[in-house]
């Protein structure tokens, strides 16, 4: 199996497991964000809290409502890490990595982190537009949007009412901006931590589970703290009726117009706690998967590939 291969393969292994341990808390985090979409409906919920999110949402619409819309972004975590691995690859190899030579430095590896991050957002982008809309019309707020039947459906509703462009890609500047300073940041802090783990005059090959899985959880919270509200403004671009039409910037002074820092930063708390474990598995599950292929990279820069990422 060619190595492009393999690193696709792997990715996709690692989306799949952090998918599943992620998505619950994903949907609190949405809601925590979108809480305002069609507060004047008497019936809008107001969140004190992601504890009291999560509560309300078992309450009303019992476990299967923190799963509710999993299929589109289950697919799409699949093959956004496959690609995001793949392209991180592809990179690294562009900065000048070639078998069996020196290591790039872990400024260059971040680049390449970045580089990769300027792609995902194109298969991104509308898997999390249909996870983001599912999710916020199961807990009422869809006011102005279709409701909808599931994913295919709002593939298909979205297309007829909005485009292409307006519709499934709405936000994709938003999703780009939070990507590229992401990425950077993901593959950095997770190649520093491993370095630093590395034995005394031993290789990457010498790290065992602890170290991917140390690497992967600190990783992820670098991910999602280095732009978090580029992540709120995606929410409200592609959730509220009422910012359609409407840019980043646009959308980025509304919320902070409104609710200052704190409105574009709700939710980070439980982002950053679901996106360690979560991470750890992508990681993990990389690593392990590349190994069992036989990837000739196990010796080199993480032998590695998103995420895993709304």
């Amino acid at each position: 199996m060619a190595d492009s291969l393999k690193e696709f393969t792997a990715g996709c292994v690692g989306g799949f497991g952090g998918k599943l341990l992620d998505y619950p808390l994903d949907t609190v985090k949405v809601l925590l964000q979108t809480q305002h979409v069609g507060k004047s409906s008497a019936d809008a919920v107001v969140y004190r809290n992601a504890w009291h999110c999560l509560t309300h949402t078992v309450e009303t619409k019992g476990v299967k409502g923190l799963y509710k819309g999993i299929s589109s972004p289950l697919l799409g975590s699949i093959a956004e890490n496959g690609l995001l691995f793949f392209s991180y690859n592809r990179c690294k190899e562009t900065l000048g990595e070639v078998p069996g030579g020196p290591e790039l430095s872990l400024f260059q590896l971040s680049l390449a982190g970045a580089g990769a991050g300027c792609v995902v957002p194109f298969v991104l982008t509308p898997v999390e537009l249909v996870k983001c809309r599912l999710q916020v019309q199961n807990a009422g707020k869809s006011a102005g949007f279709k409701q909808y039947k599931g994913p295919i459906d709002v593939v298909i509703q979205t297309l007829k009412t909005e485009g292409v462009w307006n519709g499934l890609y709405r936000g994709n500047v938003s999703t780009l901006l939070r990507e590229i300073p992401g990425n950077f940041c993901w593959y950095g802090v997770y190649e520093g931590v491993c370095k630093s783990m590395i034995p005394e005059g031993g290789t990457k090959a010498d790290l065992g589970p602890s170290a991917h899985l140390l690497g992967g959880a600190s990783a992820g919270v670098a991910y999602w703290t280095a732009f978090y509200p580029a992540d709120t403004v995606k929410s409200y671009i592609q959730t509220n009726p009422n910012h359609a039409g409407k840019g980043f910037i646009e959308t980025f002074q509304s919320i902070y117009a409104r609710e200052g820092l704190k409105g574009l930063y709700r939710g980070w708390g439980v982002t950053a706690a679901r996106a360690a474990p979560a991470h750890a598995a992508i990681f993990a599950g990389y690593e392990y998967t590349m190994k069992l292929l036989g990837s000739h990279n196990n010796d080199s820069s993480f032998t590695m590939h998103e995420s895993i990422r709304d």
